[in-house]
């Protein structure tokens, strides 16, 4: 069996966010924020918005949301 005849594993593509999608400007021309930053990391740590929970990266701090 040659080194070409293996098969390779298909890519994933993985959709990265940056810092300026956690960051609006609002009308009064001041900057806002669009996420809950988390409240172990403070400021600058946002939460990632799940289907059913918001979750830190950084600590593994975890919000559920309420089932309906």
């Amino acid at each position: 069996m040659a080194k070409d005849d293996k098969k390779k594993a298909p890519a994933v593509k993985t959709v990265r966010k940056s810092k300026k999608d956690a960051y609006g400007v609002g009308k009064d021309g001041k900057l806002e924020r669009k996420k809950k930053h988390c409240p172990k990391c403070g400021p600058g740590v946002f939460l990632a918005n799940h289907e059913d929970r918001v979750a830190c990266g950084r600590c593994g701090y975890t919000e559920f949301s309420k089932k309906m």
